[in-house]
C-alpha cells in the first residue's frame, strides 16, 4: 500500500510510478507537486520515478491567486 496525503491507501504493484500513482487517485490538475518521503519529485520524472510499497506521497495541486 501507498499512502497519500495522510488520508489515503492506493494499492501498489511492481513497477508503479508516480504517473500510475497520480492516475490511480484521480489527480488531473495540471500543476502538480509531489513528495516522496519528503524529497520533491520533478514532473518530467513522473513517468519513469518508482513509488515502493509502503512510500508516503504527499501530492498538492498548485493554484495561483491574486
Amino acid at each position: 500500500m501507498i499512502r497519500v496525503n495522510d488520508k489515503w491507501d492506493i494499492a501498489w504493484h511492481d513497477g508503479m510510478t508516480v504517473r500510475d500513482l497520480l492516475t490511480a487517485c484521480k489527480f488531473t490538475h495540471h500543476a502538480i507537486v509531489v513528495s516522496i518521503s519528503g524529497k520533491v519529485v520533478p514532473p518530467a520524472d513522473y513517468p519513469t520515478r518508482l513509488v515502493a510499497d509502503g512510500d508516503h506521497v504527499r501530492v498538492v495541486h498548485v493554484i495561483g491567486g491574486g
